[in-house]
């Protein structure tokens, strides 16, 4: 017998083959490397957020180093200026500072010697993954510009005299190619800013003709995104060289909330300093009454900051979000010792000094330890139920990232879509990407959980899961799903099920909204089409300008719900071009004051509420 074997044409692999990218292709062919997640604007660690960041640094760093005390933003529409006084690009590296890579004055420690960064990419980055993009130094009373297109040296200024204040000034345009149909949102801005001039008193920042600054630093933050009614005590305020803490309690809310900087960076994922800083607090409130309290109990509801200034700071991406260094630089503590000497001597005085503020935390951490014990049986229980329920797959459907259990900073593009009915959930399921998107599926409403303790998250089905399938249980920290997103009909069931969703999560899982995870998936409400295009509006104005745009009769297609949306057409609704609306909170209104408004008994003011607010809405009904 005569065996045949078919060989496999072998691949030509030649000098031929071998291709370096220059700086540019290489960060617009992976933008994902410099930036994280792209997006368009409708989350605050999206893409075009960042590019603002990575210059803001830099005026940042002048600021650090004495030189600037005000830095002007302007954001209108898509093109972003910002100017800052610092001391200005050496002139006769205008060009090179924003177009070569590995090349600054943050490599020269001396110049920069608590920099939030030393990887020389920042503005490269914005640069690269700009249409437009221009610089300006102004110094020794001379001034030099260089515009670009894509990293591409477009114009290269000739150095000439100026009597503009010195510093330096960058416009750019976010290119649409990367960042498809992006829209700045000016509350992320915002949150930003206050974050900048929490951490750097004495600096005002300036966006849009608006003025931001901070006289008291940490305890601003805190005060800013807590209200005085919701605090246990007043804001602890503690500072020293190189580490500033702020630190309260909320009678509102169950969960621990953090908030940690490094060198001045919101470093949104913690790291070795947030953790040495837990640490730090729990060790310090045992050793003060002599109890051996447990974690949970010491950190329940606890609203807390820290800042800490390290000599070059290691971080775990370039985005900088999680701080990996352990020293403080050379011939200096580890990051760990360092934080726990200063909260272990200056907390402790603390609270020495104010026996009130140690009594009311000792008796808050008592009412957590009773309410533990009360809910540990439930709460077993409820784990066991949830781990069932997911094996047999009845509620989640999972994505990739976790059934293969991915590193966590991978899970930037993860979103959960939570639904209600089998029609729109498996519409979402068939039509999802399964690498990065899981669905949630409810059955009926959600109970409405205002004024209920956390014992129902466990005791109700629906929440139980719910919970179990984000990993919110002890915190966001492990959250699996960097996006929630509700998605149900546009109609009033639907919104009724979005509000108790939201109600349940201002109600025991705050800091998911604050953080901002939560989000609201808009649909079309039309589909109007001919024989050659078609076009999904999302109000009535975009379906009479797509009737207007259509040569032949149009066919006109109302949705009525998600469940009437087709598999082949949700795709175009949860992909690259999907809308999402954040839910934000109203800092001007407690959380508690905020859900008995709109969740408590109806109320003379609710009442006039809806009568006043009621007839614009139908009105919009009775037009689509």
């Amino acid at each position: 017998m005569r065996i045949l074997k078919r060989m496999a044409k072998e691949t030509e692999y030649t000098e031929d083959n071998i291709r370096s990218l220059d700086w540019k292709e290489h960060i617009r062919m992976r933008p994902g490397m410099y930036i994280g997640k792209l997006g368009d604007g409708s989350a605050p660690d999206d893409g075009i957020y960042i590019l603002i960041k990575e210059v803001l640094d830099n005026c940042i760093d002048e600021f650090v180093m004495g030189a600037g005390k005000v830095i002007e933003i302007s954001v209108r529409n898509q093109t972003v200026i910002i100017r800052d006084y610092g001391r200005g690009i050496p002139l006769g590296k205008v060009i090179d500072v924003v177009s070569k890579m590995n090349t600054g004055g943050k490599y020269d420690s001396k110049a920069f010697k608590k920099s939030v960064g030393l990887n020389g990419v920042g503005t490269k980055a914005v640069n690269a993954l700009s249409n437009y993009f221009k610089v300006q130094s102004i110094r020794d009373n001379q001034t030099k510009i260089a515009e670009f297109s894509k990293g591409e040296l477009v114009i290269a200024g000739k150095l000439e005299n100026s009597n503009l204040r010195r510093g330096t000034k960058v416009s750019f345009i976010p290119d649409e190619d990367i960042f498809s149909k992006f829209k700045f949102r000016s509350e992320y801005i915002i949150k930003m800013i206050q974050n900048y001039v929490y951490l750097n008193t004495g600096l005002t920042i300036v966006f849009n003709g608006e003025k931001y600054f901070s006289e008291n630093g940490l305890k601003d933050l805190l005060e800013n995104n807590i209200n005085e009614e919701s605090q246990l005590f007043p804001v602890v305020h503690l500072k020293d060289t190189d580490i500033e803490i702020a630190l309260t309690y909320s009678k509102a809310q169950y969960s621990e909330e953090y908030y940690s900087f490094v060198n001045g960076q919101h470093t949104t994922q913690g790291g070795t300093h947030q953790n040495a800083y837990k640490e730090a607090i729990v060790k310090t409130i045992r050793d003060f009454f002599g109890k051996n309290y447990e974690t949970s109990d010491i950190r329940k509801s606890i609203v807390t900051a820290i800042s800490i200034k390290v000599m070059e700071p290691v971080f775990e991406s370039q985005t900088k979000t999680k701080l990996g260094s352990t020293e403080m630089g050379d011939n200096l503590p580890t990051v760990r010792t360092f934080i726990l000497d200063f909260v272990k001597h200056r907390f402790d005085n603390y609270l020495h000094k104010n026996p009130n503020v140690a009594a009311k935390i000792q008796k808050k951490i008592l009412q957590a330890e009773r309410e533990r014990k009360d809910l540990s049986g439930i709460r077993k229980l409820a784990r066991d139920r949830a781990k069932k329920a997911n094996l047999h797959n009845k509620k989640l459907r999972d994505c990739r990232v976790h059934l293969n259990d991915m590193k966590k900073d991978n899970r930037l593009d993860t979103a959960i879509f939570i639904t209600e009915g089998d029609s729109a959930s498996g519409s979402i399921t068939k039509s999802r990407n399964v690498n990065t998107q899981a669905v949630f599926s409810l059955k009926g409403k959600p109970l409405n959980c205002f004024g209920l303790s956390k014992k129902i998250v466990y005791e109700n089905e629906e929440f139980n899961l719910l919970q179990a399938a984000l990993n919110i249980e002890d915190g966001i920290e492990d959250l699996r799903y960097n996006n929630i997103i509700i998605a149900t009909d546009a109609d009033v069931d639907g919104m009724h099920i979005r509000l108790l969703l939201i109600t349940f999560f201002l109600q025991f899982f705050p800091e998911v909204i604050k953080n901002g995870h939560l989000y609201i998936l808009e649909t079309p409400l039309f589909r109007v089409r001919d024989k050659k295009d078609t076009h999904y509006c999302y109000s009535e104005q975009e379906k009479k300008d797509a009737i207007a745009s259509l040569r032949g009769k149009p066919e006109i297609t109302r949705f009525k719900g998600l469940g009437e949306i087709s598999p082949n057409e949700f795709v175009h609704f949860i992909g690259k071009d999907m809308r999402l609306d954040p839910v934000m909170l109203d800092k001007e209104m407690p959380i508690q004051k905020m859900l008995e408004f709109y969740m408590g008994k109806n109320t003379p003011d609710r009442q006039k509420f809806i009568i006043d607010n009621l007839k614009v809405e139908l009105d919009l009904l009775e037009e689509i």
